[in-house]
């Protein structure tokens, strides 16, 4: 029989996931996917070949990272820039010069944030990479996600507690734009309203969210239904106006999380002076995830891609999203 939640001031976990790397990856490797793409739209085979996309994709990305950090979302705040949808449109449109330029010049390895000719793109290209990565169409779950979030979805639906927790808030922090919520959306999860609240004027940014009159709640994150979220809040980057590791970024997904609950600082402490709220994160970067995490005074799990030499000191390492689970129930 499921065991119920206590009386008084609940125990509550927040439990936060990096996105891309952690719940879901490409489905192809984005080189070979922006490949297949471009040989559809007639650009030849011999000329962009995902070898050569990737060195370019990498460097335009990283020059375009220090041009406009975070999306531009400090530039789209003063009006100066679109936003994420034009960050990428330049970062697809960049990619391809610099291939089909590299027979005839060096821009393949120039560092120059500007972006070189595009005239030789397909009409239609960049606007069916923008919504292939903005869907299922280029991205696939995690091999233990769907497993983790049905014990989860189960958990929630049911008020069964979880290890010591009488209450679950699940949702991501990720360094990224506000098309996350569509991915996991269309890889079959059901993804809550709540976002980021860095500000007022993040709801105004410029983005591929389209927010709609079921959004009113969105910054102040009340929760108005009894709908069981897999995810009830996504925080990116560009939304909350800071990116792992800082702690800014821990620190909006919980004030967040405690808005969503109608939880006041106040109640995140029980009469005999301990806290209620145990916040953890889960990700596949050891130092801007599980050490970001560990240094924002959260608990973390480190979920490696490959086996490498980096270990977390307090043995917090796991092989998988499903074995977080496991780990969390032996919480005290």
């Amino acid at each position: 029989m499921p065991s119920q939640p206590t009386p008084g001031n609940p125990r509550t976990l927040l439990l936060t996931i990096d996105a891309f790397g952690t719940i879901f990856h490409p489905r192809d490797p984005v080189p070979h996917q922006y490949a297949s793409a471009a040989h559809r739209f007639g650009l030849p085979r011999a000329t962009v070949t995902p070898d050569r996309l990737q060195s370019a994709f990498k460097a335009v990305f990283k020059a375009q990272s220090q041009a406009h950090p975070n999306y531009g979302r400090a530039q789209a705040l003063r009006g100066e820039y679109g936003g994420p949808r034009q960050w990428w449109e330049e970062v697809i449109r960049g990619s391809f010069a610099r291939v089909l330029d590299a027979p005839s010049s060096s821009s393949a390895t120039n560092s120059s944030a500007s972006t070189p000719t595009d005239s030789t793109l397909p009409d239609g290209l960049v606007q069916h990479l923008l919504d292939r990565f903005a869907c299922r169409d280029g991205y696939v779950l995690d091999a233990n996600a769907d497993a983790f979030f049905t014990r989860l979805r189960h958990l929630k639906s049911t008020k069964t507690r979880l290890g010591p927790f009488d209450r679950v808030v699940v949702g991501v922090v990720s360094n990224s734009d506000d098309r996350v919520p569509a991915v996991l959306e269309s890889l079959g999860l059901r993804v809550g309203m709540c976002r980021a609240d860095q500000d007022v004027s993040s709801t105004q940014l410029p983005g591929f969210e389209i927010r709609g009159p079921r959004d009113k709640g969105l910054v102040n994150c009340h929760k108005s239904d009894e709908t069981v979220y897999d995810l009830d809040l996504v925080i990116t980057s560009y939304e909350a106006g800071a990116e792992k590791p800082s702690p800014i970024i821990f620190e909006v997904a919980r004030r967040q999380a405690m808005k969503l609950v109608g939880a006041s600082e106040e109640d995140r402490h029980g009469s005999d002076g301990r806290s209620n709220w145990t916040c953890v994160h889960v990700g596949d970067d050891y130092d801007k995830d599980y050490r970001a995490a560990i240094d924002a005074g959260w608990k973390a799990f480190y979920i490696p891609l490959e086996d490498v030499a980096k270990r977390p000191s307090q043995g917090s390492r796991t092989g998988s999203l499903l074995d977080v689970i496991s780990e969390l129930q032996r919480f005290e």
